[in-house]
C-alpha cells in the first residue's frame, strides 16, 4: 500500500503513470464515459484548511468514480483536539477506503498516514502541496509547454513541491524568491540529489528577470498564505517588485503560460493584465485538480490489491 504525502516519495516513471491515468480517466470524462474504477469506496476528506478546488474536486471526482466523499471539517472530528491523531486514523481506516487531508502541519499528516491502513493523500500541508503539482504538470502537457519552469514568489510549500516535481522529472526549475524568503534548505537539498539521477537543473536566485529569461512556464503563488495574515503588512513590504506583470512575463518565451494554483490576488503577485490574458490556462490548471486527482486515487488503489 502506498501513501501520497509528497512527490519524493515516487520514482520517474510512477509519476508519469499518475498522469498518463489522468490523462485517460479525462478523455474518459470528457465524453461523458465515468467508469466506476471506485466504485462504492469512500474517500473522508478532512479539512484543518478551507479550500474551494480542493473540496469540489476531490468530491466530484469520488463521485464521477463511482464513490463517496465525506466532508470533515476540524469542527466535525477530534483530531489534535482531544483526540490522538493515530487513533483519528485508526477509527477512519476502519470506515473509510481513502483518506485525504488539508492540514496546517505536514507532521499531523505523517502521523495520519503511519496508522492508517489505508491510502492517505495529502491535499496541502504547510510543507508540500503535490496534487496541484500534478494538475499543473497535465496542464504544462495539455498547453504543450516547455521544461523550462520559472516560479517567483515565497519559498513555501507550493515551492517545495515544484522542486521536487522538477527533481523527479529532469525540468529545469529557476526559483526567485525574496531574500529571507528561500526554499527550505533540506527540501533543497533532496532536490539537488535527485536531480543527480534525473538530470533535472536547478537554480535558486533572488532575480526574477533572471529567473523568467527565457522560461516556457512562468508560475507564482499569493504572498500570504492561510494563516499568516498577521504578517501581511511586512510581507507585501518584502514582495514588493515580485510581481508577475507583463513587462516580466516578455522575459519568458512568447509562447510562455502562466500557471495559478489561485486563489490570485491580482495586484499584487500577479497583474490583472497577465492574469486574464492568460486566464485559459489557469482554470484549465484549477480543472485539472479533479483529473490529476482521480489519477493519483485510482492509481493508490490499484497499488493495494
Amino acid at each position: 500500500m502506498r501513501h501520497f504525502l509528497t512527490l519524493n516519495d515516487f520514482s520517474k516513471n510512477e509519476i508519469l503513470e499518475m498522469i498518463n491515468l489522468a490523462r485517460k480517466i479525462k478523455k474518459e470524462a470528457k465524453a461523458r464515459e465515468f467508469k466506476p474504477y471506485l466504485k462504492d469506496q469512500k474517500l473522508a476528506m478532512i479539512f484543518e484548511k478551507s479550500s474551494t478546488r480542493t473540496r469540489v474536486s476531490f468530491d466530484v471526482g469520488m463521485h464521477e468514480l463511482g464513490g463517496y466523499a465525506l466532508f470533515l471539517s476540524k469542527n466535525d472530528i477530534q483530531i489534535g483536539r482531544g483526540e490522538p491523531i493515530r487513533d483519528t486514523a485508526r477509527v477512519i481506516s476502519r470506515m473509510c477506503d481513502m483518506a485525504m487531508l488539508r492540514v496546517d502541519r505536514h507532521e499531523t499528516l505523517e502521523e495520519f498516514a503511519k496508522f492508517s491502513s489505508v491510502p492517505v493523500i495529502n491535499g496541502l500541508s504547510d510543507k508540500f502541496h503535490p496534487v496541484q503539482l500534478m494538475a499543473d504538470y497535465l496542464t504544462m502537457l495539455e498547453f504543450s509547454a516547455g521544461e523550462k519552469v520559472a516560479y517567483v514568489g515565497d519559498g513555501n510549500n507550493m515551492t517545495h513541491s515544484w522542486l521536487m516535481l522538477a527533481s523527479k522529472l529532469g525540468l529545469e526549475l529557476r526559483v526567485a524568491t525574496p531574500k529571507g524568503y528561500e526554499a527550505d534548505a533540506e527540501i533543497l537539498k533532496m532536490a539537488n540529489e535527485n536531480a543527480k539521477i534525473s538530470g533535472a537543473k536547478i537554480f535558486i536566485t533572488n532575480d526574477i528577470k533572471e529567473a523568467v529569461d527565457g522560461a516556457d512556464v512562468v508560475t507564482t503563488d499569493t504572498w500570504v498564505s492561510m494563516g499568516q495574515e498577521a504578517e501581511k503588512e511586512k510581507r507585501l513590504k518584502d514582495f514588493a517588485g515580485y510581481c508577475v506583470d507583463e513587462n516580466l512575463m516578455s522575459l519568458a518565451k512568447k509562447d510562455a503560460i502562466f500557471l495559478h494554483c489561485l486563489p490570485a490576488y491580482r495586484g499584487y503577485e500577479v497583474s490583472e493584465a497577465v492574469f486574464e490574458r492568460h486566464a485559459d490556462e489557469i482554470f484549465s490548471e484549477a480543472e485539472n485538480r479533479l483529473h490529476a486527482q482521480k489519477g493519483v486515487m485510482v492509481w493508490l488503489d490499484e497499488r493495494r490489491r
